[in-house]
């Protein structure tokens, strides 16, 4: 039996894996790098090793550390989180060799869905829908353009190794193809080490729909219904939901049985993702598999009350699911927003920095997977994701009115984050309706940005008045333009903010 687990990851998704852990009485073992010394997933488990520098490619992605650490923990099984090395074939297979479980799939299927030309050609053999495009890679030759004129413009080129939106070019014309081949193959051969790329027809309008799929030893496979993640900027996910308002039952019943199809083809083991694009009239395509837990996961155990961390582990131990396909419900409606160190006014780069102040939501039917704290600095070497949080209700006009609620609740200072932003998406007629595809925050954009510094002004000030309302409270004097007179702060900035009305 699985006794001991190490974490090979950081951040939210490894105290997220403890906890699950710890409800299993299994005995965690977390790594981490200098820049982590004092993060909460070092602090919550049981046992933690420094595994070296701050940068991720001394420290977590450095596979014989973290095999080297899990010996000498005496650990049964690697959990890899998501991101690092979660979907490196190379590691779930040394992994394996050193006598260790790999709580994920085998590397063979690793392997397979993990070049995204192989995955379309098990997929078109499986019977799998998917979106029209090459099978192979490309060269830039005149075959580049007879292709790229058969499919149809616009199109999409992509690396055959990419995920996350890199390597990915959108190509409306002819003119734009030799220029859009040549980046997106230069970054892919920057990010994935490979420069293949493929071309796929674009389908306009799209909505990006996911199925969670629990597969074990044994030849069952099972999908826990459907994830809506069309709310995205640049291919990044930034709101998702489930269940989606675009999916009738029996588009459900049809993609669930091709997600499955997907799994069974390369003898799927664990917890995975079949992701989908739909169209307005509901043909959908695959688009590809992740072969790991999602960030976007707590929405589906929240509407089907499935652990999907403890089936991993299970599965990984060679246990048998004991749920049947007709057994799953989806109870309710959970929606997740990401909340990351990031400035909206500044194009969203990233907003690394010591957390003075967080103040997280509570209530009923609210989810926080955080990992920050007061006096934490969030380092530079890392995604900025500072936590997911979760909301569930009865029906989604409840749940987005509860997102509402959390949102407003949640009170971050000392670095920037995208709470407005978040909260103006809430507002969106086209998110309200229901209505919305992956173009939402495009076409959006001028509302969703309107208020920001608006907003930022109405966050300073509220900090502000925090500040005189607790020294007033607690009787300790203040200095405004030289006085030290033990009087009302409200009064005394009140007297020298004439502008502002108390």
């Amino acid at each position: 039996m699985i006794r001991k687990v190490l974490v090979a990851n950081r951040g939210e998704i490894a105290v997220r894996i403890m906890r699950s852990c710890r409800e299993m009485d299994i005995t965690s073992v977390a790594v981490y790098s200098e820049a982590d010394r004092n993060s909460l997933h070092v602090r919550y488990a049981t046992e933690a090793f420094f595994i070296g520098p701050s940068p991720s490619h001394e420290s977590y992605l450095d596979m014989d550390k973290i095999i080297s650490v899990a010996r000498e923990a005496k650990a049964d099984a690697i959990h890899p989180g998501y991101g690092f090395l979660s979907e490196n074939a190379e590691f779930a297979r040394r992994v394996n060799e050193a006598g260790i479980i790999f709580i994920g799939p085998s590397p063979d299927a690793i392997t397979k869905m993990g070049d995204k030309i192989t995955a379309r050609k098990i997929m078109l053999e499986a019977g799998v829908n998917v979106v029209p495009g090459t099978n192979k890679n490309l060269n830039a030759d005149e075959e580049l353009y007879r292709v790229a004129r058969e499919i149809g413009y616009p199109l999409m080129i992509k690396a055959s190794a990419g995920g996350g939106g890199k390597g990915m070019r959108l190509v409306w014309k002819e003119e734009e193809l030799a220029g859009s081949y040549q980046m997106a193959k230069s970054e892919a051969a920057t990010a994935f080490g490979n420069n293949s790329v493929y071309i796929e027809k674009y389908i306009e309008s799209p909505h990006h729909i996911e199925f969670q799929i629990l597969a074990d030893k044994h030849g069952n496979i099972i999908h826990l219904c459907e994830r809506e993640c069309s709310v995205q900027r640049r291919h990044q996910k930034v709101v998702e939901e489930t269940p989606s308002p675009h999916i009738t039952p029996q588009l459900r019943k049809e993609m669930g049985e091709q997600a499955i199809a997907a799994a069974k083809s390369v003898n799927y083991e664990g917890a995975g993702t079949v992701e989908f694009l739909v169209d307005n009239e509901h043909n959908f395509y695959f688009l590809e598999m992740n072969t790991r837990l999602q960030v976007e996961h707590p929405i589906t155990e929240r509407v089907t009350g499935i652990d999907l961390v403890k089936k991993q582990i299970e599965i990984a131990d060679g246990k048998p699911l004991e749920i049947q396909q007709d057994q799953i419900r989806q109870f309710g409606h959970a929606i997740e927003c990401r909340i990351y160190a990031e400035d909206p006014e500044n194009n969203f780069r990233p907003s690394p920095g010591l957390i003075r102040h967080i103040t997280e939501p509570l209530g009923l039917g609210v989810r926080t997977d955080g990992y920050v704290f007061e006096g934490y600095e969030i380092p530079i070497y890392y995604d900025p994701l500072i936590s997911k949080l979760i909301v569930w209700a009865f029906t989604r006009e409840e749940a987005i009115q509860r997102m509402k609620r959390a949102l407003f609740e949640y009170k971050i200072t000392g670095v920037k984050t995208p709470i407005p932003f978040l909260k103006r998406i809430m507002d969106t007629p086209d998110f309200v309706n229901g209505t919305y595809n992956t173009h939402f925050i495009q076409e959006n954009e001028k509302y969703l940005l309107t208020n920001e510094r608006c907003n930022k002004k109405c966050e300073d000030l509220a900090v502000f008045v925090a500040y005189l309302d607790y020294t007033e409270k607690t009787g300790n004097k203040i200095h405004l333009n030289g006085s030290d007179k033990k009087e009302s702060a409200w009064k005394i900035y009140a007297k020298q903010n004439s502008i502002i009305r108390l």
